[in-house]
């Protein structure tokens, strides 16, 4: 077929004619350089914009997934407080509140602040959790993340279980002998002294937030009962659902069950200030990436405004041999949107394997920099998370196609209005 029948406005829309102009446009040319140096650059800055939405939304999706299974694998979804008298019925009243729908367990809690010490003389602060040991084999994220020991002897009631970055700090081994000194302790004569016991260490855990790990120790329900002078009470009753995220369904069916009056709240209460924050620095960081896409957006603009400025010649050629404005028009949309289909296919990918390599990515520019990348002291966490939402990554990808393609409108529509015969009076 000759141009001229090619060009012929008979032509179906986007037929092979106009893909084979709008490709030939893209190629490049010796005294076309820096139109294709544009087009290289749109292109790379689309692909490295695309990318890095994808890696930041993924880590921090991660992120948060990672802090919500931690600080909720150790800390129950709803609490449970007596409100008018001390809780001697725990027992019952945690059974009744475990035969509610939707419930997984509860278990009784006592918990005080304490100063650990070990063979290494130095104190620090620490929160001792008293539960029974039937509870604690239900946590999995401490059950299964014992690194040294058992809890064999925790259910004996002959020791307790301690964090890993806690037993670094103070030197403590599997059966060493930890003290802790309570503020409120004993009577006497002269005045409130500190509790002082020591215990053995029967196992050492770590789930990877450094918080818990540097903090946490477990003790038996007795022991802790005798140790912060509650003997047969319990503070709170933590309760674990199946639904985290429909606590509030199951708010008043708990108050029944309690029969009693108790003050409840639950995890989004408890954490509601760090998951605001988070969801904040989420919505922020897209913002601003986002503006990385538009700038490359932009790119595609002005080089294809210098690319219909070059091609004003062929322009005028092409629509005296009978092609229509809207050909010409879906021409150079076509050449600029396949810009930035590319370079978002290009972004998607390399983020694909960018959030597939994350942490070994962070250990190798630690090691490159010599510096911690991702402090687990800051960041609670031992390792770089990174999870890709379906939906997340579809949006990122139909925003950049949307902006490439909204880039191409105006030069496309310069090119369809440009006037054959004042592109060639000078011909």
């Amino acid at each position: 077929m000759s141009k001229a029948a090619a060009a012929n406005g008979g032509i179906r829309p986007f037929s092979y004619f106009e893909r084979l102009v709008a490709w030939r446009y893209l190629r490049s040319r010796r005294k076309e350089t820096v139109v294709s140096i544009i087009a290289l650059i749109s292109f790379l800055g689309i692909m490295l914009g695309v990318a890095t939405l994808i890696v930041v939304m993924a880590v921090m999706n991660g992120f948060r997934a990672e802090l919500m299974s931690r600080i909720l694998g150790v800390n129950g979804h709803i609490i449970v407080q007596p409100l008018d008298s001390p809780m001697d019925d725990y027992e019952a009243v945690a059974g009744r509140i475990a035969e509610v729908p939707g419930i997984r367990f509860a278990m009784p809690l006592v918990e005080g602040q304490v100063l650990a010490s070990g063979h290494s003389g130095a104190g620090t602060g620490a929160l001792v959790r008293g539960m029974r040991a039937e509870d604690l084999t239900k946590l999995d994220m401490v059950a299964e993340n014992v690194r040294v020991g058992t809890l064999v002897d925790f259910a004996a009631g002959q020791g307790v279980v301690v964090g890993s970055r806690l037993a670094q700090s103070l030197g403590l081994a599997v059966g060493d002998s930890i003290t802790l000194v309570a503020p409120e302790g004993d009577v006497t004569p002269f005045g409130t002294t500190p509790r002082v016991k020591g215990y053995p260490v029967t196992a050492i855990f770590e789930i990877g937030m450094s918080e818990y790990d540097a903090s946490i120790i477990f003790m038996p329900l007795e022991q802790a009962q005798l140790f912060f002078n509650a003997s047969g009470l319990a503070q709170a009753i933590e309760v674990f659902v199946d639904a985290p995220d429909e606590v509030g369904a199951l708010r008043p069916l708990i108050e029944q069950a309690a029969q009693r009056p108790v003050s409840i709240t639950d995890w989004r209460q408890r954490n509601q200030a760090l998951f605001s924050a988070l969801e904040v620095e989420r919505n922020v960081m897209f913002m601003i990436l986002t503006l990385i896409v538009l700038v490359a957006a932009l790119n595609i603009i002005s080089g294809m405004i210098m690319l219909v400025k070059d091609k004003g010649h062929d322009i005028a050629i092409l629509r005296t041999m009978g092609a229509t404005s809207g050909a010409i028009m879906r021409i150079f949309m076509m050449a600029g949107a396949s810009i930035g289909v590319a370079g978002t296919l290009a972004g998607f990918i390399l983020g694909t394997l960018l959030c597939l390599n994350v942490e070994s990515i962070r250990e190798f520019f630690t090691w490159l920099s010599g510096t911690v990348i991702f402090d687990p002291e800051v960041y609670f966490l031992s390792q770089l998370p990174a999870e890709m939402e379906t939906g997340e990554t579809i949006s990122v990808v139909l925003m950049a196609l949307v902006l490439s393609f909204l880039a191409t409108i105006i030069p496309a529509w310069r090119a369809s209005r440009l006037d054959p015969v004042d592109a060639l009076r000078y011909e």
